[in-house]
């Protein structure tokens, strides 16, 4: 049985922020990506990161203090405990911040929340639909503050780590009930989630660290669409908060109806009237494209009314498809 404070080179009186530099320091050297996924690194990869996850959660590390690995299997540590596989180690590293935090990266370009999703709606044509057609999008979003390239700080100043949660962007709360102590985490309410606080907000951009800004944004909308259909441009939405992660952008389609067709799918019909001497000794007749112009179609004699006649190849394309 392994010591979890003796695998993260640790003492037992280690505080949370030594166990997370710990950690950090250990994942840096083992992570299987960098040693080529050697069967020695991947081992001790798993090994560190189920030592991190048990002595990160306050409950866990007060069972394993207690009465050991016994302790986390038992009702005193969240039962169910085993030995974490590849898989396991990976979403703890990821839920620990990737590869951006524990090599070097600033918590801001993780934790920070996201630029909001933005949906613009394009009007198309039939015969648009036909083709394909390529757009350039009007759209006003949220970008970076060009005063304070989007820190949200007065040029000349910095942000400063939370106070009210010590720079992890939550908080942890114990509470104690009969059937034992629960510790639920929340997001800080000081930093909104972000670990940061701007002492000096920027007064271009009032701290958010974004304006609003129009943009052009050219966009290929394929053939075969449909009104309510639409398409994601990810990452090109408006920028989040204190330089957060853009959002998407979702192109919806509405497109117009045309007199001459009614569509099923990638099917048009169209009515084509003729008179009586044609249905009974046939012609030709011309039949509207919906590109534009007229397709000339063979009427046979005996032709009935109402009878459909198929055009193959001359209705929408399906998306992606023919």
């Amino acid at each position: 049985m392994s010591d979890f404070y003796a695998v993260l080179q640790l003492q037992r009186t280690a505080s949370d922020d030594d166990i997370k530099k710990a950690y950090r320091k250990l994942a840096m050297q083992y992570h299987p990506d960098r040693n080529g996924g050697t069967q020695d690194a991947e081992d001790k990869f798993k090994e560190i990161s189920e030592a991190y996850d048990v002595l990160r959660d306050p409950q866990k590390r007060a069972a394993y203090d207690r009465y050991g690995e016994a302790g986390l299997r038992g009702g005193g540590g969240g039962g169910g405990f085993h030995h974490v596989d590849l898989t396991e180690a990976l979403d703890i590293f990821m839920r620990a911040g990737g590869f951006g935090d524990l090599f070097g990266a600033s918590r801001q370009q993780i934790d920070v929340r996201q630029g909001e999703h933005v949906d613009v709606v394009v009007e198309l044509t039939l015969a648009e639909v036909a083709t394909g057609v390529e757009r350039t999008l009007d759209a006003k979003l949220l970008d970076a503050c060009d005063r304070c390239s989007g820190a949200g700080a007065e040029p000349g100043t910095a942000t400063s780590r939370c106070a009210t949660c010590g720079g992890r962007g939550e908080v942890r709360r114990a509470q104690r009930s009969f059937f034992g102590q629960f510790v639920s985490v929340a997001q800080c309410p000081g930093c909104m989630g972000e670990g940061t606080t701007v002492a000096s907000p920027c007064k271009k951009c009032r701290g958010e660290g974004r304006m609003r800004a129009p943009k052009q944004i050219a966009v290929k909308i394929p053939g075969g669409v449909a009104t309510g259909q639409f398409m994601t441009l990810r990452g090109l939405g408006s920028v989040g908060p204190r330089m957060g992660p853009r959002g998407d952008i979702r192109v919806i389609f509405e497109v117009k109806e045309d007199s001459r067709f009614e569509r099923d799918g990638a099917d048009l019909f169209c009515d084509c009237l003729v008179s009586y001497p044609m249905l009974a000794l046939g012609g030709d007749v011309d039949v509207p494209a919906v590109s534009g112009g007229n397709v000339a179609m063979r009427l046979p004699s005996g032709t009935q009314s109402g009878q459909v006649f198929n055009l193959r190849g001359r209705g929408l394309p399906r998306v992606n498809g023919t």
